[in-house]
C-alpha cells in the first residue's frame, strides 16, 4: 500500500512541475506581448528573478515530500518518493522531447 501511495504522490509531484513550467513558458513565449520590450538591465533581472523562484518552486515540489519523510524518519520512503519522482519526471521529459520532434 505505500509503495502505491508513494507512487502517485511522485506523480502528483511531477505533474506540479509541469503545469508550473507550462505557465512559466507560456509566460516568457507572451512576455513581449505582457510587458513590451524591456531595455537595459530590467529584462535580465526579471529573467533572473524568475528563474530563481522557479529554482525554488521546482525544488519544493521536488523534494519537499521526500525531505519532510527523511527528516521524519522514514528515510527508506524518502529515498523511494524520490526515485519515483526522478522517474516519472524522466517519462515526462522524455514525452515533451518525443511530442517536440513529432511536432
Amino acid at each position: 500500500m505505500v509503495k502505491i501511495k508513494l507512487f502517485w504522490q511522485s506523480a502528483m509531484s511531477v505533474a506540479g512541475v509541469l503545469v508550473y513550467v507550462m505557465l512559466v513558458s507560456w509566460l516568457m513565449t507572451n512576455g513581449d506581448k505582457l510587458f513590451g520590450k524591456m531595455d537595459g538591465y530590467i529584462g535580465p533581472v526579471a529573467f533572473l528573478m524568475l528563474f530563481v523562484f522557479s529554482v525554488a518552486v521546482t525544488g519544493l515540489l521536488v523534494l519537499g515530500r521526500p525531505a519532510y519523510l527523511f527528516l521524519s524518519g522514514e528515510k527508506a520512503e524518502a529515498v523511494k518518493l524520490f526515485f519515483y519522482t526522478l522517474a516519472w519526471m524522466l517519462v515526462i521529459v522524455l514525452a515533451v522531447f518525443g511530442i517536440a520532434i513529432f511536432v
